[in-house]
């Protein structure tokens, strides 16, 4: 690599000075003279070393310098090597020989000319990139196919903290914590193999010994058809991530939020029904034993509905058995005074065992965002359709799991706004909402191992909008960022 940069800025630099230029014809002829009256192997054929010196013209100086060595070549031909022209009696046989050094000559410096751009181009292009990959802000790197670092822009040394005479030819499993070994070698043979390996998300190790939450993608190096090395480019997203945590958590205080009015609706009700029988238990000591056991459903109600609320905002970093169907049915029951006013029809199917492992408060956020959506959308009433059910998905290694269908009948979702419908900040509600929600609920989904698709249409009579929600039973729990 660095012996062709020097070739290419080697003539980069002489093809810009013009005396240079236009010089080296004479020289290149006078060397080539020389060199033919002090080889005498070269008597016998003298075309060739002058045509050679025509394409060494053409290749370092350009067509026109090539053109006049060419010309030069000719006479010196004409008037040193073969009888003099001025005599006149130089045979036919010569002339064509002349006449036929001429034209190759010019189609040899023709094609030694393109050769020559092709290369300078070539070169150029070759600087360009390097210059890109230098002062990228991402790391970028190449390995050997079995894993020895070759390059290490300068995004890698910010990164890592090694500079590039630290990490050219260590393995680079040293980039890895120990937990991920099998998670590089794994890497290595899907390159070794040709794939590709798409952006995924990994924990590296810094100098200083701190991890790092990067994400990576990596591709094979061939050369020809053998895979020779592999290319990976590094983005450190640790601030992206606190980012995105920072507006998950905005986006359960107002999920919270807007639970408030509801929670205290249905905790007001049971209050008022207590302080009745209170009073009626004073006021009546026959009947005082059956209001007190009255009084007592009333105070499991509001534990009930308090315990909800915690386990909504309560953060758990670890996975529990969760049953799906009971889940749902307690956001339902949060949500029933809203469902009757808004004159909201249940309709509920749900199979035995709907049971997960996950994380309780992201899935009733995310069940809560889903079964909120829908309600808000059926303005003038409407049928909300709630399956939980077993299945597998065909499509991801026939996984077990479970299966939930929460669909509405209200205005529905636009075509033009289903593409954008997971993006953060947008928002069919205009005022109502953040925006953030359907982007939460993805995530969720996806940190579970799952999947989430969508259905709409808007056609007057026929509208709604169906959400598909598959949860694998087993989630895997993901590393902690130190």
């Amino acid at each position: 690599m660095a012996n062709t940069k020097t070739i290419d800025a080697h003539r980069t630099s002489l093809r810009q000075n013009v005396v240079v230029r236009y010089l080296s014809p004479f020289v290149i002829v006078g060397i080539t003279v020389l060199v033919w009256m002090l080889w005498p192997v070269m008597h016998a054929d003298p075309f060739a070393i002058f045509l050679a010196a025509v394409i060494v013209s053409a290749s370092f100086f350009g067509f026109v310098p090539a053109l006049v060595c060419t010309a030069l070549s000719v006479l010196t031909l004409g008037f040193l090597i073969f009888p003099p022209l001025s005599n006149m009696r130089i045979s036919q046989t010569d002339l064509e020989r002349l006449f036929g050094f001429v034209i190759v000559s010019v189609i040899t410096a023709g094609l030694a000319r393109k050769r020559s751009q092709a290369e300078t181009s070539a070169g150029e292009m070759r600087g360009r990139m390097a210059a890109i990959v230098e002062s990228s802000d991402d790391a970028i790197l190449s390995t050997t196919a079995a894993g020895a670092i070759t390059t290490w822009n300068s995004g890698a040394e910010t990164l890592y903290g090694y500079s590039e005479q630290e990490a050219l030819g260590r393995h680079i499993a040293f980039l890895s914590p120990i937990e991920k070994t099998r998670e590089v070698s794994r890497n290595l043979s899907r390159v070794r193999k040709g794939e590709h390996v798409n952006n995924y998300q990994t924990e590296h190790l810094r100098k200083n010994g701190s991890r790092v939450l990067v994400q990576i993608s990596i591709a094979p190096l061939r050369s020809g058809k053998v895979v020779a090395g592999a290319s990976a480019i590094v983005r450190d997203i640790t601030a992206e991530k606190h980012s995105e945590e920072i507006l998950r958590k905005n986006e359960k205080l107002s999920t919270a939020g807007r639970m408030a009015s509801t929670l205290a609706h249905e905790i007001n009700n049971p209050l008022e029904a207590l302080a009745n029988l209170l009073y009626l238990a004073r006021n009546n000591s026959s009947k005082c034993s059956e209001y007190l056991r009255l009084a007592e459903k009333e105070v499991d109600r509001i534990s009930s509905i308090t315990r909800f609320a915690l386990g909504f905002i309560r953060e758990s970093h670890t996975t529990s058995l969760l049953n799906v169907p009971e889940m749902i049915d307690q956001i339902l029951a949060l949500y029933s005074a809203k469902l009757n006013t808004g004159y909201i029809q249940v309709e509920k199917k749900y199979s035995a065992e709907a049971n997960v492992q996950g994380y309780p408060g992201e899935l009733r956020q995310l069940f809560a965002n889903l079964l909120i959506n829908s309600v808000d959308a059926m303005k003038n009433g409407g049928r909300l359709c709630v399956h939980v059910s077993r299945g597998r998905e065909w499509r991801n290694g026939s996984r077990s799991g479970v299966r939930v269908s929460i669909a509405d009948t209200g205005f529905g979702i636009r075509p033009a706004e289903m593409h954008h419908l997971f993006e953060p900040f947008f928002t069919t509600k205009k005022d109502l909402g953040t925006g953030l929600g359907l982007w939460i609920s993805q995530g969720i989904v996806q940190k579970h191992g799952g999947t989430i698709r969508v259905r709409s249409r808007v056609s007057p009579g026929s509208s709604g909008t169906v959400f598909h929600i598959f949860l694998p039973d087993v989630t895997a729990v993901p590393q902690a960022v130190a």
